[in-house]
């Protein structure tokens, strides 16, 4: 079973509405007077870190994708649970969680701590508080809306490769990656949707046209990149932690960001590129299986 197989059959498990049909980037809970947003990344070695990297940016960055998650729905963070997997480097993965809870003024609530043989499989569970109703989601983009995006598309993948290769260059965006909390929460009233862009552009953008029923057709010339020589690579590979969203074409956005295409009346294909549907057996971002 792949990872669309069973996602499509925890659905029939997930009915409470705070589950959002398992079809956004977290939950959202109404509490009382309250509206909390829970979300869960999960990261395995050798998958999402490489092996022997400093654990301290591990848990960094394990931390981070889970705020990012939350700054999709403009919410402001309220604490995480860690479920950790001991093994080599335990003491500097504490030294990173530290820094990334101080940098963010998030607590650490609790979690969990196992042994186990083989690659190490790190959790992260993040809390928030919801700053604006309704809480955005990958759904309501409409067409003749715009598409946009805050942040930088591409700079993950330099960073891994510089990494990997131990170039010198920089690789900050793929081991630290910044979660855009505040550009979520003043988005949040504006936006017809956002999510975060974690697997690639293209296949985040996939995704609100499915959630949203449209089209979504972006143009590569209005985009910036980290590296235009490879603007389809920039565009797949993920783990930007970029902010996509849609939005009124009279809308300007509060944050920078950049007009990146339109969304149009959905059609046969959810996503066209530069005017075409994208190239067959074109991967358009990243999938587990």
């Amino acid at each position: 079973m792949n990872e669309l197989d069973f996602i499509a059959a925890l659905r029939s498990l997930a009915t409470d509405p705070a589950a959002r049909g398992l079809a956004d980037d977290a939950a959202v809970l109404e509490l009382g007077g309250e509206t909390l947003v829970l979300t869960h990344d999960a990261m395995v070695e050798g998958r999402h870190w490489l092996p022997g990297q400093d654990m301290a940016d591990v848990a960094w960055k394990l931390v981070a994708v889970n705020l990012s998650d939350l700054a999709a729905k403009g919410a402001e963070p309220l604490g995480v649970l860690i479920g950790h997997t001991l093994g080599d480097g335990d003491a500097r993965f504490l030294e990173g969680l530290h820094e990334v809870l101080e940098e963010y003024r998030v607590p650490l609530l609790g979690g969990d701590t196992v042994a186990g043989d083989g690659a190490r499989t790190l959790g992260c569970t993040a809390i928030g508080r919801a700053t604006h109703q309704p809480v955005p989601s990958r759904a309501g983009a409409r067409p003749g809306d715009w598409v946009w995006v805050a942040g930088t598309l591409g700079a993950a993948m330099l960073g891994f490769e510089a990494l990997r290769d131990g170039s010198g260059a920089d690789s900050s965006a793929f081991r630290r990656p910044v979660p855009l909390l505040a550009e979520g929460r003043a988005l949040a009233p504006h936006v017809t949707s956002m999510m975060d862009v974690s697997d690639g552009l293209l296949l985040d953008a996939a995704r609100i046209a499915a959630a949203s029923g449209v089209t979504l057709s972006l143009d590569t010339a209005s985009m910036t990149v980290a590296d235009p020589a490879r603007m389809i690579d920039c565009l797949t590979w993920g783990d930007d932690y970029a902010l996509l969203f849609t939005g009124d074409p009279a809308l300007v956005p509060p944050v920078a960001a950049m007009r990146v295409g339109k969304v149009e009346s959905a059609g046969e294909h959810p996503l066209l590129l530069d005017g075409a549907p994208p190239a067959p057996g074109l991967r358009l971002g990243y999938r587990h299986g």
